[in-house]
């Protein structure tokens, strides 16, 4: 799976690249209900934690139904905006480090097993790995980190990633042998 080398590379590479964001720029928040740089890097924290408790869920369970989680009130509730940039930094390499223990842990056929997220229809575990590295990608941009040269290897992670609409992810088409 390209995604695992990804990930690999991203946190190989990215922390150097988000200690160079300044300040300024990472807690002036656009508007009062959006997010700052820091709480969008934040949301990443949160999106770690619940996706590897997915990736290890699909592994050790048959068929398990997963719940989703509101991302504005993480944020919120971890207080981001308030933390210091360099713990965040190390958290968020920390908390990817453990998921892609758990992601590098899969075998070969079992990335077609299935969960359901949030009352969802059935989606792999390849899709929840690759989904939640495009969603990092897609944040990661956002907050103004240059990150295409590390995902080249990779043409579908450097397009844009699409929300889940209503915060389920999108249907599937099945897999095709």
């Amino acid at each position: 799976m390209e995604a695992l080398k990804v990930l690999r590379n991203l946190l190989d590479h990215l922390p150097a690249r988000l200690e160079r964001l300044p300040s300024s720029q990472r807690t002036l928040k656009p508007g009062a209900n959006r997010w700052s740089k820091q709480e969008e890097f934040g949301h990443l924290l949160d999106s770690a934690a619940n996706n590897h408790q997915r990736i290890v869920r699909i592994q050790l369970q048959e068929n398990p139904a997963l719940p989703g989680y509101d991302g504005d009130r993480w944020v919120e509730l971890h207080r981001y905006q308030q933390r210091e940039w360099t713990d965040l930094i190390v958290i968020w390499h920390s908390l990817n480090e453990q998921l892609l223990t758990a992601a590098s842990a899969v075998a070969d056929d079992a990335w077609q097993r299935t969960c359901t997220i949030a009352n969802s229809r059935p989606v792999t575990l390849a899709f929840v790995f690759e989904d939640y590295v495009h969603h990092m990608l897609h944040h990661l941009r956002h907050i103004g980190v240059e990150v295409d040269d590390l995902v080249s290897s990779v043409p579908a992670l450097l397009g844009p990633w699409k929300p889940w609409p209503g915060g389920k992810p999108p249907q599937q088409e099945p897999a095709r042998d």
